[in-house]
C-alpha cells in the first residue's frame, strides 16, 4: 500500500514539475518577444538587468522544486525515490507564492514596462507579515502554557466565574473578588 501512495506522489510531482516549466517557459517567452522585439525602443540594459535580477528567484525556487521534487527511477524500472510533496503546507506554499507573484510581475512588465517590476517589492511585505503573524500566533498559543495574560484584560480568575456570577456583573451587581 505505500508503494502505491509513493507511486501517485511520484506522477503528481512530474506532472506538478512539467507544468511549471512550461509555464516559467511560456512567461519568459513572452517576455523576451514583448520586450526585446516589439517595445525594442524602450528596451535597455536597465531592462535587462532588473528582468534578471528579479527572474532570479523564481528560477532558484524552480531549480529548487526540480531537485527535491523529481522521482528518481532505479535502472531497472523500480521508483527510488518519490521525492518530497510539492504540495505540502509552510514553506512549500510560500515558495510556490513567491514563484506566482514573479511570474505575475514578469508578465506586467513585459506589458507594461520597467515600472511594473515595483510590484515585486510586494514579495518583502508579504514575508514579514507572514512571519510577524507566525509569530504573534505563537505568543498567544503558548501564553496560556507560560502563565502570561492572554490580553483580553480579563483577570486570572475569569475561568473560575461561574454563570451565576457573570450574570449578576451584567446586572450592574458587584463583582466577586477572590484572595
Amino acid at each position: 500500500m505505500a508503494q502505491k501512495a509513493a507511486k501517485q506522489l511520484a506522477a503528481r510531482n512530474k506532472e506538478i514539475l512539467k507544468t511549471t516549466h512550461i509555464i516559467s517557459l511560456g512567461n519568459n517567452i513572452f517576455f523576451i518577444l514583448l520586450r526585446f522585439i516589439i517595445f525594442r525602443a524602450k528596451c535597455t540594459r536597465y531592462t535587462f538587468i532588473l528582468y534578471f535580477l528579479l527572474s532570479a528567484p523564481a528560477w532558484a525556487i524552480e531549480f529548487w522544486l526540480e531537485k527535491i521534487g523529481r522521482p528518481t527511477i532505479a535502472p531497472n524500472g523500480e521508483l527510488k525515490k518519490s521525492g518530497e510533496d510539492l504540495e505540502a503546507k509552510g514553506l512549500m506554499e510560500f515558495m510556490w507564492d513567491v514563484l506566482y507573484w514573479t511570474w505575475g510581475c514578469i508578465a506586467t512588465a513585459a506589458l507594461l514596462g520597467n515600472t511594473a517590476w515595483w510590484m515585486y517589492f510586494a514579495v518583502p511585505v508579504y514575508s514579514m507579515w507572514m512571519a510577524s503573524s507566525t509569530i504573534l500566533g505563537m505568543r498567544k498559543g503558548m501564553g496560556g502554557m507560560m502563565g502570561q495574560d492572554d490580553g483580553s484584560g480579563q483577570g486570572e480568575n475569569s475561568v473560575a466565574d461561574s454563570k451565576r456570577q457573570k450574570k449578576l456583573e451584567k446586572r450592574g451587581g458587584q463583582k466577586v473578588q477572590y484572595r
